[in-house]
């Protein structure tokens, strides 16, 4: 728990230091070009998808589906999609790099304006979210992508090896 409360910490200090006007970097191009045991990132070294010709998705684009299912669909919408609550997530994940999206999700993040008040709580102590936050970033970088639509992934690849020994060392 220590760690995650430590990463987060270091994720909203990283972004407050660099001032207010911070622009985002986007999330740049996805393609998947490395893999460690299954978690795939791109020429930059951001976690990133990978679907294979027959649909099936990577492990970590299938529990980001289910992880943003039971903790972010509630304000987020199905599939990233926006309520009446919170926005559509999938605009805003062409244009958040992955830090600043970790940042927002482990810090939370207050837009008030004359018209309304949008309020994402901060998530960084929340184990059910931070011990997954790669897996919803890898998720919903494929929804903003289009690289997979609505609905839970038909086909996905097998759970890697070092997947569990992540989960189990983060969750305690």
């Amino acid at each position: 728990m220590k760690k995650i409360v430590f990463a987060a910490a270091a994720a909203v200090m990283i972004i407050a230091s660099a001032g207010a006007s911070a622009a985002t970097d986007g999330s740049g191009d996805p393609t998947a070009v490395k893999s460690d045991d299954g978690k795939w990132s791109d020429k930059d070294g951001t976690p990133t998808f990978k679907i294979e010709p027959d649909g099936t998705v990577d492990w970590y684009t299938y529990v980001g589906f289910n992880r943003y299912s039971s903790e972010c669909l509630r304000c987020h919408g199905p599939d990233g999609m926006g309520s009446t609550y919170a926005p559509a997530l999938m605009e805003s994940m062409k244009r958040l790099s992955y830090t600043d999206f970790y940042a927002v999700v482990a810090g939370g993040k207050q837009n008030v304006s004359a018209s309304q008040e949008l309020v994402m709580p901060a998530n960084g102590e929340n184990k059910n979210v931070m011990c997954y936050i790669d897996a919803i970033y890898i998720y919903l970088r494929a929804r903003a992508d289009g690289a997979i639509g609505r609905g839970r992934p038909e086909k996905r690849a097998a759970k890697p090896g070092a997947y569990t020994k992540a989960e189990d060392e983060c969750m305690g």
